[in-house]
């Protein structure tokens, strides 16, 4: 059946700013079905909250609304659209999903005759409650844990004492395992039990009985109006049951199943979905199996949406879930959709791989002073990486040279934990970097079954860890002069990165490079078809292996190379790693318009990014994609593959941008502002000396690099004293101190993290206004494209500060100020492209803070008040296609825009909840306001001291 012709208007509900449990993967869905939806010639209205995200782009809708997720906004936009058809709910996570069946509740949807599409509210309503849900199942022969639900402390006290410990608690309607928790003995249950009924909605809990050490899996599933289902993807968890999948190391395909246990869970996947309800659209369904050889299996849960692994799914096999989704949603069938990859065959069918999937977690813990960093059922993690590679070994380096934690993969790098009290701890509690503890616990001769008993992490996982041992082991018995190309290929082959084989043969990182080189060890491109090669593949979305040469029957060695490069002009896009506090999605947003501004002007474009969760990875997104991590030796490789015009550094946060410096030693041309510049903007002496000819006044300052320095500086500066480490984003490490004992404190402290790094000692001015600018310079003219006041006082990062746009109480003398300086500074610095400067205003003098000569976090959201492309301008003026007298500025915006930090301590119980320096926020919304008057404005302001701390 085509889709139907009632359907011509559809609002979509997005899924506001990023919290821990709910990030970017709800905008990258969201993106795909707006997409999906326009190619039907389908009106678009979308209600999102968040103005980092490309989502609430002008162009990705006919009508974006930037306004709170509230029923009272909802009922605007419904007045406004009287011609909306339909609603789909299930692209912006629980927060969506929530939302929609509130307005169900009050009615909302029926007073403006508005069917529910994607989603059948009874279904959500039998998965998230539990009690509800067990009793399907039951009903349905599906086997359960033993489990039973709790209204009350004292049900909850009575099933405890039946079921006996361990146990687990998940609080209904929650997101990202908010409430749950492994209680393992009786003394910690009471607190466990009170919190996960505080934290659901509706004060209720399920207890189960622990089901320990067994293996966790999950489906993705994909069923049109015709019931005909598709499996996407299986993904096993390594981490056993007790582990968020959100903070689980996971593997795509499944690795330990059997073959006959895949089918039943298949068969159960099946049925489960299909007696929930009567839906088309994505499911996502999890289960527990028992590690010994019967391998029963029991369903944990069921969520009739795209889930956060859906965005997984759909970069690991190349199968666009939530595109597909959405058609399923106007009621198309699977077969008479196209299959995106081949384009010849039909979306009825279940992608092969012939490729392995890592995904790896990443946290921030050391944004959460006082956190429990230990990883149960509740997700702590920030972000995420996938490397794709062709065995297991090579997927996992991957991945680990992905996460951006100064590590070059799995050991062989010197930074092994040698501690063994540390190591059984580690593995006991599961720790954040258990990935490598695992390397170390092998290393220091722990045996595989101790490792197995203690984490119940399957054997085979363990095993593949000893190989790579035992392969490092032979390596070190080598020189470089003398390793073999097999040993080499070998390496390689497993996933190791060149540093990593330069640590083991005690040589230079460029030796083994050239090495390779003369023994024809190259690295080849491969297409993630989807299709293992039985259809050829349409999508230029690539990941690099190693290959042992092929020989034709004419006596010619070669590797299969499946990238063609054009002879087209090419310009490479750095990407912006996993999303981290301090380098969000913004980032992401930045280089997604990069890409399309490079394509609007006759480059081919390239972009290499390693995070599964945004819109840059998607295969549509740039002319080729490069799913390779932002590391120094795949760049280089993919560089010298596809010989670009350039590359651009400037859009993708700190990971782009540390690699300027490299980029530039060997040769390759920079596209923008040069890394002379962003250098001297990043050097804090050269800086100040550039402020000094240009008479720009500066908080009085100092750089030390030992702790006897930092004291003698402190005399002279007088206290408090702003103390900050050189190149790091987000103000990692920043804190204002007041006394030489804590200056002492902190400098040891951060000398111990940052070996060798430049510490930056200002005087802090204490009271001082902060206000930030952003513009765009083509070396001549400069344009203010932006400037922002922070509601809170100087003192705390800018990226937690409500920021307001245009500002609300800086006079003419300083604005004016504000405007010269920023156009004296970007001119300075020799900028082409985008520069953001942030200031303190003190008894009417502007001094300069800090000044980043690249995109900031608050470009998108300067772009989305002003309802202009800046980026895409800024892209133009990099290449040179532009200058700024060619554009026609025109921002609208009434009244002020307001930048909302959203936080996630609720995922930390315990922590300080103190802000200062250091950024803490995860996400952002935005809010509009008419005037001064308004009362969201006056609750800010009055507030705006009361979590500054130093």
């Amino acid at each position: 059946m085509p889709k139907n012709p009632k359907l011509k208007s559809i609002l979509i509900i997005g899924s506001g700013p990023i919290v821990i449990g709910q990030a970017c993967e709800f905008d990258y869905s969201g993106t795909q079905a707006l997409r999906s939806l326009r190619e039907d010639g389908i009106e678009t209205v979308l209600i999102n909250s968040n103005p980092a995200t490309i989502m609430t782009d002008p162009a990705m809708a006919d009508h974006v609304y930037l306004l709170p997720l509230t029923t009272k906004s909802i009922i605007q936009i419904l007045k406004e659209h009287p011609q909306i058809d339909a609603v789909l709910p299930t692209m912006g996570g629980q927060t969506a999903l929530n939302l929609c069946i509130e307005a169900d509740e009050k009615g909302i949807w029926k007073d403006f005759d508005v069917e529910i599409i994607g989603v059948d509210i009874d279904a959500i309503n039998i998965t998230e409650d539990r009690e509800q849900f067990r009793e399907l199942m039951l009903k349905i022969g599906i086997p359960m844990a033993p489990q039973a639900t709790a209204t009350s402390y004292l049900k909850g006290k009575e099933i405890a004492q039946e079921f006996g410990f361990p146990l687990i608690i998940r609080a209904s309607f929650t997101l990202g395992g908010a409430g749950a928790s492994f209680v393992y003995k009786e003394e910690d249950f009471d607190e466990l039990l009170t919190r996960g009924l505080e934290i659901s909605p509706i004060h209720e809990v399920m207890i189960d009985k622990a089901l320990i050490g067994w293996k966790e899996y999950e489906l993705e599933l994909l069923r049109d109006s015709n019931d005909n289902v598709v499996i996407i993807c299986s993904i096993e968890n390594m981490d056993p049951i007790g582990i968020h999948t959100g903070d689980s190391i996971t593997v795509a395909p499944a690795m330990t199943l059997s073959d006959k246990t895949y089918q039943k869970m298949r068969d159960m996947a099946i049925h489960m979905m299909r007696s929930i309800g009567d839906f088309a659209g994505g499911c996502n369904v999890q289960f527990a199996v028992s590690p010994d050889e019967k391998e029963e299996i029991i369903a944990i849960e069921i969520n009739p949406r795209v889930s956060r692994s859906s965005a997984l799914a759909s970069k690991a096999t190349g199968y666009p879930i939530a595109k597909i989704a959405a058609k399923l949603a106007l009621g198309y069938h699977l077969d008479e959709l196209n299959n995106q990859i081949t384009k010849s065959t039909s979306a009825l069918f279940e992608p092969t791989l012939d490729y392995v999937i890592v995904k790896i977690p990443r946290w921030n813990f050391d944004k959460f002073e006082g956190s429990d960093r230990t990883l149960g059922l509740q997700m702590k993690s920030v972000g995420e990486v996938m490397g794709i590679g062709r065995s297991f070994q090579e997927a996992l380096h991957k991945a680990t040279q992905s996460l951006e934690i100064k590590r070059n993969g799995l050991g062989a790098d010197g930074k092994e934990n040698k501690n063994y009290e540390q190591i059984i701890e580690k593995l006991t509690y599961a720790s954040w970097d258990r990935v490598f503890i695992i390397y170390d616990a092998i290393k220091m001769g722990i045996p595989l079954s101790r490792i197995h008993e203690i984490t119940k992490i399957d054997m085979w996982f363990l095993k593949q860890y000893e190989e790579l041992y035992f392969i490092e082991n032979e390596i070190s018995t080598y020189k470089i002069e003398n390793i073999q190309k097999e040993l080499l290929l070998e390496a390689k082959q497993k996933g190791y990165g060149d540093r990593q084989i330069a640590h083991m043969l005690g040589c230079l990182e460029s030796q083994v490079y050239n090495k390779r080189e003369e023994l024809g060890i190259n690295r080849v491109y491969k297409l993630v078809d989807t299709c293992a090669a039985e259809f050829e593949a349409k999508t230029p979305y690539y990941y690099s292996t190693f290959e042992s040469d092929m020989e034709t029957a004419d006596g010619k060695r070669y590797a299969d190379n499946e990238s063609i490069v054009t002879e087209k002009k090419k310009v490479i896009v750095l990407g912006s790693g996993p999303n981290r506090i301090g380098q969000g999605i913004e980032f992401d947003y930045c280089c997604v318009h990069g890409v399309l501004a490079a394509a609007e002007c006759g480059y081919e474009t390239i972009m290499i990014n390693c995070n599964p969760e945004t819109v840059s990875t998607d295969f549509d997104t740039a002319d080729k994609l490069y799913f390779e991590p932002v590391f120094w030796e795949h760049i280089y490789d993919i560089i010298k593959h596809e010989k670009p015009e350039g590359v651009i550094v400037q859009l993708g946060g700190q990971t782009a941008l540390k690699l300027a410096e490299k980029l530039t030693k060997y040769g390759i041309k920079i596209i923008g502002t040069s890394y002379e510049s962003l250098d001297l903007a990043e050097d804090r002496g050269h800086f100040s000396n550039l402020l000094k000819e240009n008479n720009i006044p500066y908080p009085q300052f100092d750089i030390a690099t030992t702790a006897d320095e930092a004291s003698a500086i402190a005399d002279v500066l007088d206290f408090p004293i702003l103390v900050r480490p050189s190149y790091v984003l987000g103000g990692q490490g920043m804190k204002i101190v007041i006394n030489k004992e804590e200056l002492e404190k902190h400098v040891v402290d951060l000398l111990s993290q940052m070996p060798g790094n430049q510490l930056l000692l200002d005087h802090y001015l204490e009271g001082a206004i902060e206000a930030e600018a952003d513009a765009i310079c083509d070396g001549e003219d400069v344009y203010i494209i932006g400037i922002m006041e922070h509601i809170e006082p100087c003192g705390i990062h800018s990226g937690d500060s409500n920021s307001m746009l245009p500002p609300f109480n800086l006079g003419d003398l300083v604005m004016q100020q504000i405007k010269d300086h920023t156009k004296n500074i970007a001119l300075a610095l020799n900028t082409v492209g985008l520069i953001n400067i942030q200031f303190a205003v003190k008894d009417d003098i502007v001094y300069i803070i800090e000044a980043n000569p690249r995109a900031s976090r608050t470009v998108p959201f300067i772009a989305k008040a002003y309802g202009e492309p800046y980026v895409n301008y800024a892209t133009k003026v990099m290449l040179g296609e532009k200058k700024i007298k060619d554009f026609n500025f025109n921002p609208q915006l009434k009244g002020y825009a307001i930048k909302q930090p959203v936080f996630s301590f609720n995922k930390f119980h315990n922590v300080n909840k103190k802000l200062g320096p250091e950024m803490k926020s995860t996400g952002e919304s935005i809010l509009f306001i008419d005037s001064l008057k308004d009362d969201e404005f006056y609750n800010l302001y009055s507030r705006r001291k009361m979590y500054l701390s130093k």
